[in-house]
Formats: C-alpha cells, structure tokens, sequence
C-alpha cells in the first residue's frame, strides 16, 4: 500500500462523507487514538467533517503532539487522499473505492446509526480480503492498535467488460 510522505509529514486524512457522523470525529480525536497515531509516525489529522455539528479542537502540533485540522466540505477528496500516509473513512462506497483505488492503507469506520447497513457488509467484505480494516467509532483505538499496514492487499478493480457485452445482446445491441 502506498504511504504518501511529504517533507516528513504524515497525514491521517478522515472523512465522513456528506452526511453528519460526530462519532467519528470524536474517536479520531479522543486522547487515546491521537497517541496512538502520534506513536506511529503520523504527525498530522486533517478530517472532513461533513454536516456534523461536533467542532474537534483544532492544534498546530507546536508542542510537539499531533496537528488537528478540519473542514466541512470540499468538491474533491481525491488530494487530500493523495497526500495521505492513513485514510480513516466512512463507509461510503464512494469514499472505499477511490481510497483503494489510490492505494492508500484504509480504516472504514461503520456508522451503526444508519438503519438496513449495507455499508456494514461490503467494510467487512473487503476487511477479509484484507484491502482494509474495518472498526466502528469505539473500536477504532484498538484497531489502531493491531494494524499492520504491511499485510493489506492492494484491490485491483475488476473488469466489467465481459456483464457490459451480456447486457448490450440482451437489450439487441450487435456486437463489437
């Protein structure tokens, strides 16, 4: 998995996506796992809040601790997840894919307040692929804690040629 690192800074970048997921925010700012992240290397926190209405403090890790910073929206998170050492995500489709897709180790994180959670089946399925891990906001601090980035298995996209071609005979498109 590709670890960005610019300059000796190491990005964890967090995203919630559209919606509001406060807990999130707060576990990724919770003592235990800026430690954690700080014991690892990492020396920055950069979350994409969404609409939650949780405001983290924010700190410029002068100190010498891990710097936090947040926004609520941008157009594109594909920068952002460029130049991140660790993607701690929700479990938007959206957002798991173009994370694997870039190659960035991943922690989908499940907001088990949403009701009928598919999200919740396709984290766990691609955590026993092992392309990433999957926690929920009260156990991302032991998750933290387990990783090992080294055994995830980067996703390669599947091609979807060969159900495009069955669709198009079945609609009586001629063939290529």
């Amino acid at each position: 998995m590709e670890d960005g690192e610019n300059d000796g800074k190491r990005l964890v970048f967090v995203t919630v996506g559209t919606t509001s997921f406060d807990a999130l925010v707060k576990a990724v700012v919770s003592q235990n796992v800026k430690e954690e992240l700080h014991k690892r290397g990492y020396t920055h926190l950069l979350i994409q809040m969404g609409r939650g209405i949780y405001s983290p403090p924010k700190c410029d890790g002068a100190d010498g601790s891990l710097a936090v910073d947040y926004f609520t929206f941008s157009s594109s998170i594909a920068d952002y997840i460029r130049s991140a050492s660790l993607v701690i995500s929700h479990a938007g489709s959206g957002s798991i894919f173009e994370t694997l897709k870039l190659g960035k180790p991943l922690i989908v994180v499940v907001n088990e307040d949403l009701m009928d959670n598919h999200q919740c089946e396709l984290a766990e399925e691609l955590e026993e692929r092992k392309h990433l891990y999957c926690a929920r906001p009260h156990t991302l601090h032991q998750t933290l804690t387990k990783m090992e980035l080294d055994s995830l298995v980067r996703y390669t996209p599947g091609d979807g040629t060969p159900v495009a071609r069955i669709i198009d005979r079945f609609l009586g498109f001629p063939d290529d």
